[in-house]
């Protein structure tokens, strides 16, 4: 699992590894969340977990749609909406 960006060392991979699988974890029911509760349940700050939301959506963490979606003002939700493969390697 491979991590970009112009500040990302070695030594932070495991950390960014572990944040990915717990912020999936909890993507995982399909509801609606908030930074700030997937921060506080995954710990970590909002803004890593926006990071590792756009993560999600890379091809090489697995291509996975976070959808997004006003609650008011500037705050947001975000639903993962998984991409899944047959068992011939097609998507759907």
């Amino acid at each position: 699992m491979t991590f970009d960006g112009a500040t990302i060392e070695p030594r932070d991979v495991p950390r960014l590894r572990g944040q990915l699988g717990r912020v999936y974890a909890l993507m995982l029911d399909g509801k609606w969340h908030r930074l700030r509760d997937l921060a506080k349940d995954a710990k970590g700050s909002e803004a890593g977990v926006s990071a590792r939301l756009r993560d999600l959506r890379k091809e090489r963490h697995g291509g996975h749609t976070v959808e997004r979606r006003r609650v008011e003002g500037g705050l947001f939700e975000y639903r993962l909406i998984l991409r899944v493969r047959c068992a011939q390697g097609r998507l759907f």
